[in-house]
């Protein structure tokens, strides 16, 4: 199980941008595929993008689609989340997990390790 940390969330204003991190302990990082997943207030935790072991096969929800990048340095252990176009709608705690499941998954069951999460707040 990978110990992960997110950083990077804040308060931004409606169409600015932030980009989040999310660090990994050990080294068998490059074995998992890494998700964003969020929750806000009163609501499910929802996917929001999965990145494979790789690096070269990303998927994203249809809400963040266009706006979202996901990406990975397995050298530095890390995975991102740049985020544009902010909107209100945004607004969550941020969560970076892992799997090592080969085949990408949009499913929370099925990433066992999870970070603490980092806030993220768009005003409109």
């Amino acid at each position: 199980q990978l110990q992960l940390v997110e950083s990077g969330g804040g308060l931004v204003q409606a169409g600015g941008s932030l980009r989040l991190s999310c660090v990994a302990s050990g080294r068998t990082f490059s074995y998992y595929t890494m998700g964003w997943f969020r929750q806000a207030p009163g609501k499910e935790r929802e996917f929001v993008a999965t990145i494979d072991r790789s690096g070269s096969i990303t998927s994203y929800s249809n809400s963040v689609k266009g706006r979202f990048t996901i990406s990975r340095d397995n050298a530095k252990n890390t995975v991102y989340l740049q985020m544009n176009s902010l909107k209100p709608e945004d607004t969550a705690n941020y969560y970076c997990a892992g799997t090592l499941r080969v085949r990408n998954s949009s499913a929370p069951g099925d990433f066992g390790s999870w970070g603490q999460g980092t806030q993220v707040t768009v005003s409109s």
